[in-house]
């Protein structure tokens, strides 16, 4: 449904991947296969954190909550794209509420990651750089502050987001050309000014991406600087290595999104942007526990004992 001067768009249409018509069915089957292994590792991870007594340090607790997280993310979209992968064009349809909510969910948990990214970053500092003040700095209530504080942040900014975008115009068209609902494809749609809304997203928007990643670089130059006065190689090996797999998350997920959302209107590329999407709201998820467990000798420990468990029961 299209609008004129007297009609408001209603519902929106998702093109998804519609301009690759003779691949929808291997898409399907290879985000459905991605889509069940980011659920079964991001909850595996989940229950380990939350169930091992060896994995009670605040490192694995907002590791627990970054799966949550991520699988919360991956619930927000790849359904709906699954779903309209077996549909005709026509009927990949989204109420305009729903899309709305979806866009709402999806910076929620998006911010919620970024700051989790953080905080995570700045534990590693603490252990590193400040190993005998770790537990007093540390503290259970402390973490549990930042998360809240993780949270309270990212919904006030998603319902700042969110409210621009529902009070644009859309008269151009009801096309999507994305797999989700999200503000940069809605913008090509709308006949209103949307300058406020970049203004805000270049603004208010940095403070919650550009915010957490100036905070992970300094920790991780204070990280590096405190690595390089360790005498022995063995020594600065071992203690890198309890870093290398959160850079490596941080690095794949802050990079997709800046080049997603810090960029002029103008260079917006739809393509382009729909393949950035699939690696930070779907590749990044499913990647993420594997990034964490492969080098991390406590998990593999508390995966063995929970196999363990298992076959005993």
């Amino acid at each position: 449904m299209e609008e004129d001067n007297n009609t408001r768009v209603t519902e929106f249409v998702l093109l998804t991947f519609s301009d690759l018509p003779n691949h929808q069915l291997q898409f399907f089957v290879a985000f459905l296969l991605i889509f069940l292994i980011t659920l079964l590792g991001n909850l595996t991870i989940m229950i380990l954190t939350f169930s091992d007594i060896k994995l009670k340090a605040p490192m694995y607790f907002f590791l627990g909550n970054l799966s949550f997280v991520d699988m919360c993310l991956t619930l927000v979209t790849v359904p709906q794209m699954l779903k309209n992968l077996l549909l005709d064009i026509r009927r990949r349809v989204i109420s305009f509420g729903g899309c709305m909510a979806q866009i709402y969910f999806f910076l929620t948990f998006a911010n919620v990651e970024d700051f989790l990214l953080a905080i995570m970053a700045y534990d590693r500092y603490v252990a590193i750089c400040n190993p005998l003040h770790y537990v007093m700095v540390m503290t259970r209530k402390v973490c549990v502050q930042m998360l809240i504080g993780c949270w309270l942040l990212s919904t006030a900014n998603s319902v700042l987001h969110t409210a621009l975008t529902s009070s644009l115009k859309y008269c151009q068209s009801n096309k999507i050309n994305h797999f989700l609902c999200d503000m940069v494809p809605l913008f090509k749609l709308s006949c209103s000014d949307t300058t406020l809304n970049q203004l805000v997203i270049f603004t208010e928007g940095s403070l919650v991406v550009v915010g957490p990643f100036v905070l992970i670089l300094i920790s991780y130059i204070r990280i590096i600087s405190t690595i390089l006065k360790i005498r022995s190689a063995e020594g600065r090996k071992k203690v890198f290595s309890t870093c290398s797999s959160h850079l490596t998350v941080v690095t794949f997920y802050f990079g997709t999104i800046m080049f997603m959302y810090f960029r002029p209107s103008a260079s917006y590329y739809l393509t382009k942007d729909r393949i950035a999407s699939v690696m930070y709201t779907i590749l990044a998820p499913m990647l993420n526990p594997f990034i964490y467990s492969l080098r991390n000798k406590d998990v593999q420990g508390a995966t063995k004992r929970f196999i363990a468990k298992i076959k005993i029961s």
